[in-house]
């Protein structure tokens, strides 16, 4: 087992003179121990993750919570409902913004009626005036009535569209009051019960695992940054003791901004220890046994086959 050394490996700053002591030892025990320790371009602690991390989801509006679709471990849909508030509130809301377009709508009707009657009356009166059968100044009148219900039914159309939007934002108010799923995924954990109430800045009620490929995120320690570089491949050793077996990957991306460790446990070591992030993709989809989450050694063979873009 070569377990243990990487994990010395990884926990000392001088990592890069060790190994260069596995190739070049002079004699005896440490002659027998470069032979069996394989030799390394680098060497990082990871955990298993997908690309943006599990999803936390909370309750867009404020409410108590009138029921809930689906329990943990259960794998959902894009679009299918998780959660819903009580919507009486919104629903009566809903009712409120019908009501008032039907309204606006009547009162445009009765409008475009009563403005076609004086518009047929204008004209009549203005043929009579034009004939000798009429004034002009009732004529005059009719058109100036005629011209103020125009004006008053722009008004209506006005309303009912505006009418038409408060309903709008109602019915969308009304679907705010049930959660759906973002994405495909499966449900990690649920945190309410029916009855509890809920708010937007009240954290989140579900966890979402997506559905999507999963990777490694490492930490390369800055000793090894300029020893790894995009589409080297790599060796992915379970951590754990799980017995998963050692998974093949490739370098997606190197991270540009250095940071603490965030998976070193020795807080003296973390404290003093810089790393950027490394992403890896798995070569073939992994077993279900190696978990989101689960840590990781990420070895990378000196002998790497892949050579660095543009060489």
């Amino acid at each position: 087992m070569i377990l243990r050394p990487l994990r010395s490996l990884l926990a000392l700053p001088l990592a890069t003179a060790l190994l260069a002591a596995c190739s070049h030892g002079d004699a005896g025990d440490k002659g027998a121990a470069a032979a069996a320790t394989p030799a390394y371009a680098a060497v990082a602690r990871g955990r298993v993750d997908v690309e943006g991390g599990l999803l936390k989801l909370g309750m867009p509006r404020d409410g108590v919570v009138a029921s809930i679709q689906v329990h943990e471990g259960d794998h959902v849909r894009k679009g299918q409902v998780l959660a819903m508030l009580d919507t009486r509130p919104a629903q009566l809301m809903v009712s409120a913004a019908e009501a008032e377009q039907k309204q606006a709508q009547a009162q445009g009707r009765l409008l475009e009626l009563r403005l076609k009657a004086a518009q047929q009356r204008a004209e009549r009166l203005v043929a009579a005036a034009a004939s000798g059968a009429g004034d002009g100044q009732s004529a005059d009148d009719a058109r100036d009535a005629a011209q103020q219900l125009q004006g008053e039914l722009d008004n209506a159309r006005a309303a009912e569209a505006i009418a038409a939007q408060k309903l709008e934002a109602a019915r969308y108010e009304l679907a705010q009051r049930s959660l759906l799923a973002p994405v495909d995924g499966q449900i990690v954990e649920r945190l309410i019960q029916p009855g509890a109430a809920v708010s937007p800045q009240g954290g989140p009620v579900f966890v979402l695992l997506p559905e999507q490929a999963r990777i490694v995120r490492a930490e390369l320690n800055e000793s090894f940054v300029t020893a790894v570089h995009e589409g080297m491949h790599a060796q992915v050793v379970d951590d754990s003791g799980s017995g998963v077996p050692t998974l093949g990957a490739h370098v997606q991306r190197i991270g540009t901004v250095f940071g603490p460790s965030a998976l070193e446990e020795d807080p003296l070591v973390r404290a003093n220890t810089r790393t950027v992030e490394c992403v890896l993709a798995f070569d073939q989809p992994p077993p279900p046994s190696l978990r989101i989450g689960q840590r990781v050694i990420v070895q990378f063979p000196a002998d790497n086959g892949t050579a660095k873009p543009g060489h």
